[in-house]
């Protein structure tokens, strides 16, 4: 029996009128829909609690296998599409969308396929995509997610339902986790650090190592401006602590295959297309983990440098993005103005370009850094 109450879907805070449509939608649901809103406004959540309320015989009641599994991006019948580097190529849509589409589900029941930052789609890809829309399966539910609905193929964005979703405001992500047990000091550090993004908000906030990478970013500024040498051993220093990232994200993917294995540890045949999206899917996250560690890096070394900016010119702490660390008085504002600069043209490069030596983009950034106080 199908739920009406929404289930999992009462569980995505801040969008109340987006999670009332798909509340609905869920129990006739529309072939595709495209969930618009900024990053970090919940598109994510609600795309995942949408697709347990799909998958679930229920509707999504949350405590189910088919919820827990499809909560966490696992279920055997959901099917996810990222970027791989700027883009979602054409082989991707083909191979995770197109045929699983006109396939028979691993499991009873419905098929779900999540296109996240859907507008990356190339030319190929969004005509593929197109054609499964064009024809759509009665089994199959596409969800697109996008920050820039007004990108995506408008061929494509008129066969959906656009699903609006509003950006979050700092005081809301405060209090969703000053009421999930964060302490306030914690709780607004991590809601300024991360823009307002609830998701990785709640991940800094709760990991236990959260602010690793601003105090690696830290100590890498430190030594760039100590000059050439310094800003070598930062880059080194980035590298090192991206790699242990990579080396424990390794690890987590044993954890996520055991509920799709015997009791000998070995692959159930029932599952081995299942297992074999998710070992592609993860071997994609970590070849991308040192790039993306060494962003978070870059990005909080940034939120220093503008905290610095804004004591300059007066600004008082309700500008500050750092609350409990100074936001370096040792540092001329003309250095630390310069030293923003090459650090996004840094962040810049490692997300546009795909090719580039994350080593040589990080030693080039901190050369300037240090060459902006030796002028």
């Amino acid at each position: 029996m199908r739920r009406a109450d929404g289930g999992v879907l009462d569980r995505v805070p801040g969008q109340a009128a987006a999670m009332a449509f798909l509340k609905q939608a869920a129990l006739r649901p529309h072939h595709a829909y495209v969930l618009a809103g900024p990053e970090g406004c919940g598109k994510q959540l609600a795309a995942r609690a949408f697709a347990a309320a799909l998958l679930c015989p229920a509707g999504g009641c949350g405590q189910c296998r088919h919820c827990r599994l499809a909560l966490s991006d696992r279920h055997p019948n959901e099917f996810v599409v990222e970027p791989e580097g700027r883009d979602i190529h054409v082989e991707a849509v083909r191979e995770e969308v197109w045929h699983p589409a006109f396939r028979t589900a691993p499991e009873r029941g419905r098929k779900v396929f999540v296109i996240r930052e859907a507008d990356r789609l190339n030319p190929a890809a969004a005509d593929v995509l197109l054609k499964v829309l064009e024809e759509p399966p009665a089994d199959s539910v596409l969800l697109l997610l996008s920050a820039r609905p007004h990108e995506l193929p408008e061929t494509v964005l008129s066969r959906c339902h656009v699903v609006p979703f509003l950006p979050l405001s700092e005081g809301f992500v405060v209090r969703t986790l000053e009421d999930e047990g964060v302490e306030s000091d914690r709780a607004i550090l991590a809601a300024r650090l991360t823009g307002g993004n609830l998701g990785r908000a709640r991940r800094l906030a709760k990991a236990a190592d959260g602010l690793g990478f601003r105090d690696v970013g830290r100590q890498a500024l430190t030594w760039a401006l100590e000059g050439s040498s310094g800003a070598l051993a930062a880059a080194e220093l980035v590298l090192d602590a991206a790699k242990s990232y990579r080396a424990d994200l390794k690890d987590s993917l044993e954890e996520d295959l055991t509920p799709f294995r015997d009791e000998r540890g070995r692959d159930e045949e029932a599952y081995r297309g299942a297992i074999t999206r998710m070992k592609l899917r993860h071997d994609r996250l970590v070849r991308r983990a040192e790039r993306d560690y060494a962003d978070w890096v870059l990005l909080a070394i940034s939120s220093l440098l503008r905290d610095r900016i804004a004591a300059a010119v007066g600004g008082g702490s309700d500008l500050r993005l750092n609350l409990d660390v100074d936001p370096l008085p040792e540092l001329p504002v003309r250095d630390a103005a310069w030293a923003l600069y090459a650090v996004e043209e840094a962040r810049a490069a490692l997300a546009e370009e795909m090719n580039l030596n994350p080593r040589l983009v990080l030693e080039q950034a901190f050369l300037r850094v240090g060459r902006g106080m030796a002028a």
